[in-house]
């Protein structure tokens, strides 16, 4: 036995010499392992400094790094800036139990095998690529796999069904494609479950219904699925969170999900939803959030629904219900989110509504709604949004709005709302819209008399369309932030105050149609951003200012319908933007200006000023005639005034009678008429389409009109002035030249041009659509879906390209702006208006121009400073274009002093991808953020200080085609939303890397 003893002695010392040994070399292994790692890896971040790669017994110590037992357990190197590859050599940590390299920007693929320890894998938030169809079989022991958001593009890997443990898994926000697999439905230890954001198809399994004890589940965004909601998710006894929003579903809802007890939100908006909302639901008395809009649901909200008594946010908006709003919806007691808006809902608002203390949010626009406003709406004091125009609600504004000081959005315009606006309504200090406009309100705009509330983030106030009456407040001055001030269709008098001087940031101003007297105070003349002034059908006397030709960029002004007298102001031809002016039905005399804008105005916008002469009206100047008599009696001058207007309107009747069948008669005598293509009408039927009726737009070249030839072709006729040797040719020659010879699908085609001595007519091809300026700034601009924006900018920069590289001699457009790029009836963007189109006949270098050409808020710095100009000028108002796209905003006029779009997107977003959602037009609800996010890379590349370095519109075109994404050709029934999810743009290398250091 002793020497049995002796003996095991040594055998004990080798043993444990071999388990030494054994953790050396497996020690050695994770060292060579993580030095394989990081030379793949590329980064600036401090923290791996420490990573000492001389020094094989520091690894533990490494900064992310965890062991046990001298091996490594964990690599957490989360959010650390860290880029380039991850090598193959980390499946050799085969101890390794935790792995989270998320939030970085790692690329190409990455497999992980032979890792029996692992239990998590968070890989999301990268770019990796490729697939992900590992050897599941040998990493038994996973529980958690989150692939979130990288650009793996594949079928969805088979191999996750031998993860017998999984609880956790993440395949969102990639490109993964074809359908989900039934064996899906294996997974029975899975409580969470993503796949949404991917581009999947076909029908939702109804094998996932096994997944008894899943908790959380996402199938929507981007995935497109036919045959509905299976009914057996109604299985799913544990699930809390179910979301297959924006996916194109169809069919009914299941009444089976009233089954899920544990739910506490189920969102299936923006899908095809059909049938009504299935009674179960009211079931579901866990429900914290439910929102089913933007569906076709019918029929009336369930009774059941009462039961929801946890219910905070509750969507049913842009469906087809109809019905009562039931009264129980306002004793919800944590409701604080309510929209029911476009649908078909009667009868009157619960009174008790707001009565619980939460609301926030309540939108019941666009219904048919009657009765009065709940004078609770806002006990809580919590009350931010307040939505219910376009209804036929009655009565009077309920006077605690005027201390509900945490509005900040409020529209009950287009009702029948009466009485007068509550004390202080208007300048409660929060306010950013207040739409009050189409009732039959009345009574007096009262001045603030609460100096602590100042209303500075006031920006649209509209009351137009009431019975108001009495002055203008001094205290509009407090409305420092105030961009569109419409007060038009009203009975206020008394002068306009001085103090409206101070709207520094207004963009409109509308007082049309009041009663308002005095002179126009010249302080208008500081409101610099001013776009549109309207002060017709009003009482004002005396001069226009002069000082209104301060406002530089102005292209509607209206001060027709006064009893304005002596002359216009020469300066007003100085204004260049202004575009639209009407002098109409005054007392204005003297001579009218012939030069500047003036040459383009129409002789309507002088009519009924019977003492302006000049060549426009006809009315050559005769001072004799026109200077007023020494002494004149009252009746004599109404009687010569009327007679004289007699005699001016049976002249003007006269000249455009004989004008008109002038114009015809020598259609047939002297007119000629050039065709580009084999057309089938003549002169006479183009003829026929130039009348007032027909006038669709104005512009500096001239002005168009629609029409339709015999054989049921629309066309567009562009009218210009005739060439002659005193007369301007307002691009006519350059737009001959350069549109006659042009074939491409994205530009507008040149049909025909007819011309005789006096007049020149340009035949188009007809869109349908109109301009993009006007389809995204007018009112349905929020219809132009962003599947739609981002083919335009497409098929736009296609036409520019053209020009720029493929015509010979070059051409540089000079005008382009989204006013010029026209829309026909499938929305297929072509450039128009080469009225300010030039040659480049030294193959790309400048061309020095005499004057300025283009449009505010367009031009390219070197343009504007220098008149020098080449094709990446272009470049640069296109990227103003592709901001508008993103924005729906116009370039100028709303962003404060002297800011253009420009200048406000790089303010605001830091000139970084990743803000770009706080520049997004609004009005879309349905923005892929990536794509958002890459557009804006585009334009910032496009609008750069430095035009050498801006991208070729081969360049813009090649960014923008390659990105991956769905097809902009492809336009699916509902469009896609922003993933939740946000992608990271630091995280995005699918852009070019053109001058990418220039954007942070």
């Amino acid at each position: 036995m002793k020497n049995f003893q002796e003996n095991m002695v040594p055998l004990i010392h080798i043993v444990t010499l071999f388990t030494i040994l054994g953790t050396s070399f497996s020690s050695s292994s994770d060292f060579l392992a993580l030095v394989s790692l990081k030379q793949g890896f590329g980064f600036s971040n401090p923290a791996l400094s420490s990573w000492d790669t001389s020094n094989p017994s520091s690894v533990c110590s490494w900064a992310g790094i965890k062991c046990s037992q001298g091996r490594v357990v964990s690599i957490n190197l989360s959010n650390m800036d860290l880029y380039g590859s991850v090598s193959p050599a980390i499946s050799s940590l085969d101890k390794l139990v935790e792995l989270s390299i998320d939030g970085n920007n790692f690329t190409g693929e990455i497999k992980i095998d032979n890792m029996s320890s692992l239990q998590s894998v968070n890989i999301s938030n990268n770019i990796f690529s490729g697939n992900l169809d590992w050897n599941y079989s040998s990493l038994s022991n996973l529980e958690i796999l989150d692939a979130y958001n990288n650009n793996f593009s594949s079928f969805l890997p088979l191999g996750v069904v031998n993860l017998k443990k999984i609880k956790y898994l993440d395949l969102g926000g990639n490109y993964f494609y074809g359908r989900i697999p039934e064996s899906y439905g294996d997974l029975i230890e899975l409580e969470y479950l993503s796949l949404a954001g991917n581009d999947l198809h076909g029908r939702i399994p109804k094998a996932l219904g096994n997944l008894t004890n899943l908790k959380e589940i996402y199938l929507g965004y981007f995935n497109v699925f036919v045959g509905g909601i299976p009914k057996e998710f109604g299985k799913l006894e544990n699930l809390v969170h179910m979301d297959i929003s924006s996916c194109e579903l169809d069919g009914p809802i299941p009444p089976e999900l009233g089954n899920l007890k544990l739910l506490n939100t189920l969102f299936l908006h923006i899908n095809l939803l059909s049938g009504q909302i299935p009674k179960e639901l009211g079931n579901l008395t866990g429900l914290v959030n439910l929102d089913l809009s933007a569906n076709a649901l019918t029929g009336e909200i369930p009774f059941e629904l009462i039961n929801l008594q946890q219910l905070r946010l509750f969507n049913l908006f842009m469906n087809k219900l109809h019905g009562s709003i039931p009264d129980f919806i306002a004793d919800f007691p944590e409701l604080k989110i309510l929209g029911l808006w476009m649908n078909n809902f009667t009868g009157v608002i619960p009174e008790k509504l707001g009565q619980n203390g939460k609301l926030q949010e309540l939108d019941l626009s666009s219904n048919k709604l009657t009765g009065t406003i709940p004078k609770d709406l806002c006990a809580s004091k919590q009350l931010r949004i307040l939505i219910l125009l376009k209804n036929f609600l009655f009565g009077p504004i309920p006077e605690d709005f005027g201390t509900c000081s945490s509005l900040v959005r409020v529209r009950l315009g287009q009702n029948y709302l009466n009485g007068s606006i509550p004390y202080g309504f208007i300048y409660m200090p929060e306010l950013n819209l207040v739409e009050l406009h189409n009732n039959y309100l009345s009574g007096t705009l009262s001045e603030n008399s609460n100096i602590s509330s100042k209303p500075a983030k006031l920006g649209q106030l509209n009351l137009s369309n009431n019975q108001l009456y009495g002055s203008l407040p001094f205290s509009l001055s407090n409305f420092t932030s105030l961009q569109i001030l419409s007060l038009g269709g009203n009975q206020f008098s008394g002068p306009i105050p001085h103090t409206i001087g101070q709207l520094s940031q207004a963009l409109k101003i509308d007082l049309n149609h009041n009663f308002l007297s005095g002179e126009i105070p010249p302080e208008i003349g500081n409101c610099v951003h001013l776009t549109y002034l309207d002060l017709s059908q009003n009482n004002f006397s005396g001069s226009i200012q002069p000082r209104l030709s301060e406002i530089r960029i102005l292209n509607y002004l209206n001060l027709s319908r006064n009893h304005l007298n002596e002359t216009i102001p020469k300066s007003i031809g100085t204004m260049r933007s202004l575009t639209t002016a009407d002098f109409s039905f005054n007392d204005l005399s003297g001579k009218l200006p012939e030069s500047g804008q003036f040459a383009y105005f129409n002789a309507t916008s002088f009519a009924g000023n019977p003492r302006l002469c000049g060549s426009l009206l006809n009315n050559p100047c005769n001072f004799t005639l026109i200077t007023d008599p020494p002494v004149k009696s009252r009746g004599d001058f109404k009687l010569i005034f009327a007679l004289g207007l007699l005699i001016c309107s049976l002249v003007f009747a006269a000249a455009a009678i004989i004008k008109a069948k002038s114009f015809k008669k020598t259609g047939l005598n002297s007119w000629k008429m050039t065709a580009f293509q084999k057309v089938e009408f003549s002169v006479a039927d183009v003829l026929e389409c130039v009348k007032d009726g027909n006038v669709i737009g104005r512009g500096g070249a001239g002005i168009v009109y629609h029409g339709k030839m015999p054989n049921g072709v629309e066309i567009a006729v562009k009218k210009l002035l005739g060439i002659g040797n005193n007369s301007h040719d307002h691009g006519f020659r350059a737009e001959i030249r350069t549109l006659g010879n042009i074939r491409h699908r994205n530009i507008v085609r040149l049909v025909a041009f007819c011309s005789n001595k006096e007049t020149n007519l340009l035949v188009y091809e007809y869109m349908r659509n109109g301009s993009l300026g006007e389809a995204l700034h007018g009112k349905k601009g929020g219809f132009l879906s962003w599947n739609l924006r981002y083919k335009i900018a497409i098929e736009a920069a296609k036409g520019l390209c053209y020009l720029h590289h493929d015509c010979s001699p070059l051409i540089v457009h000079r005008d382009v702006k989204s006013n010029n790029i026209l829309l026909n009836s499938n929305f297929e963007a072509h450039v128009a208006d080469f009225g300010l189109a030039k040659f480049l006949v030294d193959g790309g270098a400048s061309e020095c121009m005499s004057a300025i050409a283009g449009s505010y808020g367009y031009i390219a710095p070197e343009y504007a400073y220098t008149l020098r100009v080449d094709e990446k000028s272009d470049v640069y108002s296109f990227g103003v274009v592709l901001l508008e796209l993103i924005t729906g905003r116009r370039p100028v006029g709303e962003f404060g002093d002297g800011v253009d779009i420009v200048q406000w997107s790089k303010r605001v977003t830091n000139c970084k991808r990743e803000q770009v959602t706080h520049i997004v037009d609004p009005r879309l609800t349905t923005v892929p953020e990536d794509e958002a996010m890459h557009l804006f890379f585009v334009a910032m590349l496009c609008i750069q200080e430095n035009s050498v370095e801006r991208p070729t519109m081969r360049e813009v075109i090649q960014m923008l085609s390659e990105f991956p994404r769905q097809s902009p050709e492809y336009q699916p029934s509902s469009s896609s939303v922003v993933f939740q999810k946000v992608k990271s743009l630091e995280n995005d290398q699918s852009c070019p890397k053109i001058r990418k250091e220039l954007l942070v």
